[in-house]
């Protein structure tokens, strides 16, 4: 059966019902909760590891999950230069740094960018599908993204736990350059390069079938802000074949970034982390956590709350937190950005120089938020 995919636009008059939205703001991250969870160690963009069925996975009492990180030193905007992915634990007692996910030079990329993970209790393995930038063993485009899987056994080892050996890794999805831009630049700044990125695997409960949706950019588009949530279905052997994508921003934001869904009350939940400045001119948002709700996976997607707003953070601070990661039991999570700027820019803070830069980025997890869902109304209560 050929699936459907109802496509919705996210359009500016979405966005200009935003106004102040006092209501949604995150509180202000004080410096005593910016605290480290992997020494030495910046991490941002984590997410937990999930089981078939999109609960967290739990493995011997501790929850997996996985992060970018990057050694916690220099200009942070260097980070991204030097991404790999890795491994954490969470349990009663806090965070566990178990190490670089995979061996060195094993993934495909020159950098390692936001992946899932999915862990069959049946089998111990866990599969992870990630985002390859640039190429390991050839030069080519720095910005070149492709989503690449991989799996592994977990299994105990002392008092923590070890993943491997990890199988080869192979390129499961690439744009095709007729519904999705090819994500291929060979420089750009943050923000504004094109994007092909940040898998997420999830099964449409009415049917069993299992797709794939990812931050992608509009081919044909007519603007440059050309954000999408693209989807893919996962065909037998591990094939993956490209969908019309779920969600279009043309002329609304270049990156919607991290999509994710979760089921609640029998609804369907989409939800995007997005910039201020990445919204094309003259159409205005907060750096926050948007959604869009619908009675089945493959839409037709709404916004919440009539903008697609659900929260964002503080007008002291603007910038404080970025990339936030609705769990299935309400709770937000998410990284912590440029802090404690008590006004000032980002870009006057680049300017003082990289230890001022350095000394203002959290590079660690925030403090965990929780929103109240009801049906298209979606609201932050703590």
């Amino acid at each position: 059966m050929i699936a459907t995919i109802h496509t919705r636009a996210w359009l500016p008059e979405h966005v200009a019902l935003i106004g102040a939205s006092p209501g949604c703001a995150a509180p202000v991250i004080t410096p005593e909760q910016v605290a480290r969870i992997a020494p030495g160690q910046d991490v941002w963009d984590l997410g937990p590891v999930r089981t078939p069925d999109g609960a967290v996975a739990h493995l011997d009492g501790v929850e997996l999950w996985i992060a970018i990180s990057a050694p916690g030193q220099g200009h942070p905007s260097l980070r991204h230069d030097v991404a790999r992915l890795r491994f954490l634990l969470r349990g009663a007692g806090g965070w566990a740094d178990c190490g670089p996910l995979f061996p060195d030079d094993a993934s495909l990329g020159s950098r390692e960018w936001a992946a899932s993970g999915t862990y069959d209790p049946a089998t111990r393995r866990i599969e992870v599908l990630y985002t390859a930038a640039g190429w390991r063993d050839r030069p080519g485009p720095r910005f070149e993204q492709r989503i690449v899987a991989t799996s592994a056994e977990i299994r105990r080892e002392g008092a923590g736990l070890a993943v491997g050996p990890w199988m080869p890794h192979r390129i499961v999805l690439e744009a095709d350059r007729a519904t999705y831009m090819a994500a291929d630049a060979p420089d750009g700044e943050p923000g504004f390069i094109k994007a092909f990125r940040d898998p997420f695997p999830v099964t449409d409960p009415r049917d069993g079938s299992d797709w794939v949706l990812f931050a992608g950019s509009l081919a044909g588009a007519a603007s440059d802000f050309n954000g999408v949530v693209g989807v893919a279905r996962r065909e037998a052997h591990g094939h993956m074949t490209l969908h019309e994508p779920l969600l279009t921003a043309d002329g609304v934001n270049n990156e919607l970034e991290r999509p994710h869904t979760i089921v609640h009350r029998g609804l369907h939940y989409l939800f995007i982390s997005t910039q201020r400045r990445t919204f094309a001119p003259g159409v205005n948002g907060p750096n926050g956590l948007y959604g869009f709700v619908s009675d089945a996976l493959l839409g037709p997607y709404e916004p919440v709350n009539g903008s697609g707003l659900v929260l964002r953070n503080p007008d002291p601070e603007p910038y404080q937190a970025y990339s936030w990661l609705v769990l299935p039991d309400l709770t937000v999570a998410s990284f912590v950005d440029m802090h404690s700027l008590a006004g000032r820019s980002p870009a006057e803070v680049d300017a003082a120089g990289d230890a001022v830069a350095r000394a203002h980025f959290g590079g660690t997890i925030a403090p965990f938020l929780r929103i109240d869902v009801r049906g298209t109304v979606v609201e932050l209560v703590g």
